[in-house]
């Protein structure tokens, strides 16, 4: 069975100074959030961008992927703390997304700090995000148990 997500925009103006909202039709989790040119390259101001929602889709597809993985593995965590930094740069072929970089933390009775950094690099490397994104960004995991 397939999923189908839908997110609509509607956008005002030419790139620089225009703006817009995005939408999240299927669930309606977001409504009409301010998007713009300036706040994908300069300060937010209170503005989402691409990329921002493109670190929110990272974050919460590589925390389900490891919590899945942990699970099958006997050790499932009682907290991970997931952040992606995806960075959004200016390159000679022009502005590309070039990185997403996660951050977990966890606490998983029962596993070593190797297993936890052996099991958050196959879940960085299996996540359906990881896997759309691989080959076109760099990905990279920092990963730590909390004491």
């Amino acid at each position: 069975m397939s999923a189908i997500r839908r997110a609509d925009v509607s956008w005002s103006g030419d790139l620089a100074t225009g703006s817009g909202t995005v939408s999240a039709s299927s669930s309606g989790a977001f409504t009409s959030l301010p998007v713009s040119w300036a706040a994908r390259t300069e300060a937010p101001q209170g503005m989402t961008s691409p990329e921002e929602l493109i670190a929110a889709a990272h974050a919460s597809c590589f925390a389900m992927a490891f919590s899945a993985g942990l699970g099958r593995a006997g050790t499932p965590p009682e907290r991970l703390t997931v952040s992606a930094e995806v960075t959004f740069d200016k390159l000679d072929a022009g502005w590309r997304v070039v990185s997403s970089a996660l951050t977990v933390r966890g606490v998983v009775p029962g596993i070593s700090e190797a297993d936890f950094v052996a099991a958050a690099e196959a879940a960085k490397d299996g996540c359906p995000v990881s896997q759309a994104l691989t080959g076109n960004v760099a990905l990279s995991v920092d990963a730590a148990l909390e004491s």
